[in-house]
């Protein structure tokens, strides 16, 4: 039997995103959806976040990388209440088989003064270190760009899934979206035994946007094969991926595929992904369509941030102890 099982990651212009033409954005919806049905990742260009913008979002991470390892412990995300600082290397573990994740990386998200939610969610005051000039309204600038990205492609998702285009507008308005910066070291020349750059996994949340560094690649996606594809690092785009809300809300229909990053360059590798979520209350329950006799409901019914709450719960729990 011939696989169906995908063998590369499509590449969508969103030029036509904003168009005034319907037809072009329907269009360009069709695209997003087979992309989602068949691969769940797929490459973005033409998708506005201006280079300058990226070059010091990047630039900052270097310079907060380099800092002493006591300087950035200061900000460690395991006693922040709201899951914002810094990570060190081997302080979480996606994959439990493994031992450990082989990246040290900082998370911030919104920027509130709001305090913490008392049921734990996302939202509150992110943490900066001192003395770094710049690297606070830099990593900002980048996170309300990809923002603002996120909140153009929910309707072409909602397009996708043949939902009013507006659909989402009232589910993502506490902007629960998180952008983390990540260093990977080169991998020792002798393996480690279970420690990847970042195991194999799925993200939490609706979407991802990521942005990598085109010299070093390390991202790779799993097929329906089993079988690892090379999401190699394409000058002017971005790497999109959905996430497990968005495969719960669909029932499947959409992908959360399971991916991996394994830095074998030998040089430090840079990125910085966006996951973007709907409001901690909403309910991930079927979409309409999305259900049917020989598609029944996979998953129980929880709301948006209990999920992802319990998720990054269980992935920094290894280093907890």
């Amino acid at each position: 039997m011939t696989s169906t099982a995908f063998e590369e990651i499509p590449i969508i212009d969103l030029s036509n995103a904003t168009s005034k033409d319907p037809a072009l954005r329907r269009s360009l919806a069709a695209d997003i959806r087979n992309a989602c049905v068949t691969v769940g990742f797929f490459y973005v260009k033409n998708h506005g976040i201006p280079e300058e913008v990226i070059n010091k979002a990047v630039g900052g991470a270097e310079r907060f990388f380099s800092l002493p390892i006591e300087t950035k412990m200061k900000l460690d995300i395991h006693a922040s209440p709201n899951f914002k600082g810094y990570t060190a290397l081997l302080g979480e573990n996606v994959n439990l088989n493994n031992k450990g994740d082989l990246h040290e990386a900082f998370d911030i998200g919104w920027e509130s003064e709001e305090p913490v939610h008392p049921d734990g969610a996302m939202v509150g005051r992110n943490v900066w270190p001192d003395n770094l000039p710049g690297f606070r309204e830099d990593v900002l600038a980048y996170y309300d760009a990809a923002v603002r990205l996120g909140l153009l492609l929910f309707p072409l998702f909602a397009l996708a899934l043949d939902l009013p285009e507006d659909f989402f507008a009232d589910k993502v308005t506490k902007q629960a979206a998180i952008v983390r910066l990540l260093h990977y070291p080169p991998l020792p020349l002798q393996p480690m035994e279970g420690v990847e750059g970042i195991g194999a996994h799925t993200d939490y949340e609706c979407f991802t946007i990521l942005w990598q560094q085109d010299d070093t690649p390390a991202l790779q996606v799993m097929n329906t094969d089993g079988k690892w594809i090379d999401a190699t690092p394409i000058p002017g785009t971005l790497v999109l991926n959905l996430g497990d809300q968005l495969a719960r809300w669909t029932n499947d229909v959409f992908k959360s595929t399971v991916h991996r990053a394994i830095n074998r360059t030998g040089k430090r590798r840079y990125s910085i992904p966006l996951f973007f979520g709907t409001d901690y209350n909403v309910v991930l329950e079927p979409l309409p369509g999305c259900v049917s006799p020989d598609n029944p409901a996979k998953y129980e019914v929880v709301t948006a941030g209990e999920y992802v709450k319990s998720r990054l719960e269980a992935t920094y729990a290894q280093s907890r102890m």
